[in-house]
């Protein structure tokens, strides 16, 4: 698949290494940074979504998502966990459940541009998993150093599943992250709660992304 992700906000915690084990498979071992582990919900939304080559499936080549992640490696290969993925197109939440595996949710979102603010809600239909806030970029954009907390951070190249015991993998491929600095008022996040995850009450470490383009491989076992 190829897609573009815009208006991305990155909010990352600290949980606690034996909080996130009770949570992630036991197959996946998590990764951490100096010894911590991280935590993202990321709200934003995509636009030309379709199969790579081909045209894009009508009402489903642009939508609203937002993800709940945490990172492992397996294999000596770093990359993202999902805890949950929620997107407001019931088409696009199926065929991600059906092909990839992933925890997706059918959420009802609404996002727009308002004065340089990203406003953005999502609401589950399922569950009591829903964000509200704003947010926008406040420093401009830098590709960040190997080795910093923020490479470590965004410059993973594929995503992690666990079905039936077996770990799958999916590659992923896109140029380095133009992360900017962010802040951000969110009224409203109980999207990691409704995973089991308790984010601490400080503040975030916020990034933006305007936009990047994305390559998606198809689910492989790993």
């Amino acid at each position: 698949m190829q897609q573009t992700w815009n208006d991305l906000l990155f909010a990352h915690w600290t949980v606690p290494r034996e909080r996130l084990r009770a949570l992630v498979p036991s197959e996946l071992p998590l990764d951490s940074y100096d010894g911590q582990c991280w935590v993202a919900v990321a709200p934003f939304h995509m636009s030309g979504i379709r199969g790579r080559f081909m045209p894009p499936i009508p009402g489903t080549s642009a939508l609203p998502e937002l993800n709940v992640r945490t990172y492992v490696t397996y294999g000596g290969k770093p990359g993202v966990y999902f805890f949950s993925l929620d997107a407001a197109n019931r088409l696009a939440v199926w065929g991600a459940r059906t092909f990839y595996k992933l925890p997706y949710f059918f959420a009802k979102m609404h996002v727009r541009d308002h004065e340089g603010w990203i406003e953005y809600t999502s609401s589950r239909a399922s569950s009591p998993a829903e964000f509200r806030g704003h947010y926008r970029p406040c420093g401009p954009v830098q590709l960040r150093a190997p080795g910093s907390l923020e490479h470590w951070l965004s410059e993973r190249y594929c995503l992690y599943t666990v079905s039936g015991g077996s770990v799958y993998r999916s590659e992923i491929h896109h140029p380095q992250w133009p992360l900017q600095d962010a802040e951000a008022e969110i009224q409203s996040n109980t999207m990691a709660a409704a995973a089991g995850v308790t984010l601490p009450s400080a503040i975030p470490l916020l990034h933006f992304s305007k936009t990047l383009d994305v390559l998606i491989w198809p689910l492989k076992k790993a």
